[in-house]
């Protein structure tokens, strides 16, 4: 029985309708439970797969989607979401995942896939209309002959994927307006995003990204992505769960040391050593300081003044050495400046008659000093 059949009760999980509240843009705990769902537990759109992982795989791919919809805002209520689906993992589970959070939702938005036919040698053709029909997904087969036009117009040992991907987007884009959707869905992940990061950084001498939501160029499109928090390595176990006919891209054949590739390499290696370093890099895309990089059309570094207030405030240290005192004095500096404990406790002198003293700074909380992190 495919899910267009699946009579679905009327009434919502606890987990369900967080995520529904998620959507609403309201602030709830939707951290994972530490105890996995029963076996028998009924999950909807799960194929009947009774793998405790696999449910509490599935729960957090749906929250994180959710998450990443709500703090962008890249549903709203009437949308028409054009989810672009290659065959590939990706697209087919924010495929499978948004069809489950239309069943949900507080607001109402239709969900049809489209996929673009390259007419590369040996693509199956028949492969997605029939997974397509057989879930009763609404959907629209485009053949557009992209392959040998990318052939002919890049040169012999260059990679494919730049020209591949622009004329797929443009095609894409254009048939988005066509139908009136007013939202594309691509299935770019957490990992793709880090992975343009880097390839800007290193090969492109820009700090840019894949942003989770964007305005086309023309403003005829706005373009969303939705597993944008999202790690690859769930989307893998997740396909896999779920059996997806996945179509490999062949057009790259054998273009083993594309950047893109080697970068991905570099990430999955340091996922491995150290598995929190991905969403921490992630995050600090979210915390962007204009201040402490050097774009000079982001910050106006030109403008800094100063604001000294009369407070003098004395180096802490034990000593201050003056040389060539009279270029010092020429400058109206001052030649002996005066210093203050950094800390009592080893302070150097030790006369007896100021006991008293050194006992009342003993008890004083030791003074810190302020140190300024760019230097």
């Amino acid at each position: 029985m495919t899910n267009s059949h699946i009579e679905y009760p009327q009434t919502q999980t606890t987990d369900e309708q967080h995520i529904a509240d998620v959507l609403m843009g309201k602030s709830v705990d939707m951290a994972d439970d530490d105890e996995s769902p029963s076996d028998d537990e009924r999950h909807e759109f799960d194929d009947g797969i009774k793998s405790s992982r696999f449910k509490k795989l599935q729960k957090k791919l749906r929250k994180e989607v959710s998450w990443a919809i709500r703090d962008f805002k890249m549903i709203e209520d009437g949308d028409v979401v054009m989810v672009c689906i290659s065959g590939g993992k990706d697209s087919f589970t924010l495929l499978d995942i948004l069809l489950f959070l239309k069943r949900i939702a507080p607001i109402h938005f239709e969900v049809v896939a489209v996929n673009l036919d390259q007419k590369q040698p040996g693509f199956p053709e028949e492969v997605l209309p029939r997974y397509l029909s057989e879930q009763g997904i609404p959907y629209y087969i485009l053949e557009k002959d992209t392959y040998s036009i990318v052939k002919s117009v890049v040169p012999e040992g260059k990679t494919y994927c730049s020209a591949c991907s622009r004329l797929r987007r443009g095609s894409l884009y254009g048939f988005a307006k066509q139908i009136g959707a007013t939202k594309v869905a691509l299935g770019h992940h957490r990992d793709d995003i880090l992975a343009t990061f880097f390839l800007n950084l290193f090969h492109g001498g820009s700090l840019k990204a894949m942003p989770p939501k964007l305005l086309s160029d023309d403003k005829q499109n706005i373009l969303i992505r939705p597993l944008a928090y999202v790690a690859e390595k769930d989307i893998i176990k997740y396909a896999n769960y779920k059996k997806f006919p996945i179509i490999p891209c062949n057009l790259c054949g054998s273009q083993e040391n594309l950047q893109r590739a080697m970068i991905n390499e570099m990430l999955r290696e340091w996922d491995n050593a150290h598995p929190k370093r991905l969403a921490s890099m992630f995050k600090a895309l979210q915390n962007v300081a204009p201040s402490q990089l050097a774009d000079r059309e982001l910050f106006d570094f030109e403008s800094l003044t100063l604001d000294r207030n009369d407070d003098e405030r004395l180096f802490e240290g034990d000593n201050i050495q003056s040389g060539v005192t009279d270029e010092l004095d020429k400058m109206g500096l001052p030649i002996n400046p005066l210093v203050q404990n950094f800390n009592p406790k080893f302070d150097k002198e030790d006369d007896a008659s100021d006991n008293d003293q050194k006992t009342e700074q003993k008890d004083k909380p030791y003074k810190i000093p302020v140190i300024n992190p760019l230097v």
